[in-house]
């Protein structure tokens, strides 16, 4: 999930944003895999969810990110969809949520952090299930309009 808008970021670092420690943050998003639907929970095998501070320079080049872009999370690895069943041994799936951008953006938007986090792990699960990003963001729009309301 890619944000751009350079102002919003200088003024939040401006207003020096509290930041959490990384213990605080990993258990947000221990509590954010639990409070995914248990049908989904539970087809989740062989994925890593790694916490970084933020978004390295060489992930920023592979994917063309630009200065003014934060990356909230990324996945990489092969979607279920597209896996052989004879795949033998497989190294793990990867979701990569980066901290620093996670709170910033929950800060822009005056959401709770942890809603935040579990909005974006649902999002990245959802390219782990196979789904391109026009269909996960089809697929957040209806999800999270059922659940507000």
């Amino acid at each position: 999930m890619i944000l751009q808008n350079q102002h919003l970021r200088d003024v939040i670092l401006e207003n020096h944003m509290t930041a959490i420690s990384r213990e605080e943050f990993e258990a947000m998003v221990q509590e954010a895999f639990v409070r995914l639907p248990e049908k989904f929970r539970m087809l989740v095998k062989n994925v890593a969810i790694l916490v970084e501070e933020s978004v390295d320079e060489k992930t920023r080049k592979k994917l063309k990110l630009s200065p003014q872009s934060d990356l909230l999370g990324l996945y990489t690895g092969v979607p279920r969809t597209k896996r052989s069943n004879d795949a033998g041994f497989a190294y793990p799936d990867v979701i990569t949520l980066y901290k620093t951008p996670l709170e910033r953006h929950a800060q822009e938007l005056g959401k709770t952090l942890p809603d935040v986090i579990y909005e974006t792990l649902w999002h990245e699960i959802g390219h782990h299930f196979g789904l391109d990003e026009k269909g996960v963001r089809k697929r957040e729009r209806e999800k999270f309009k059922n659940e507000r309301g």
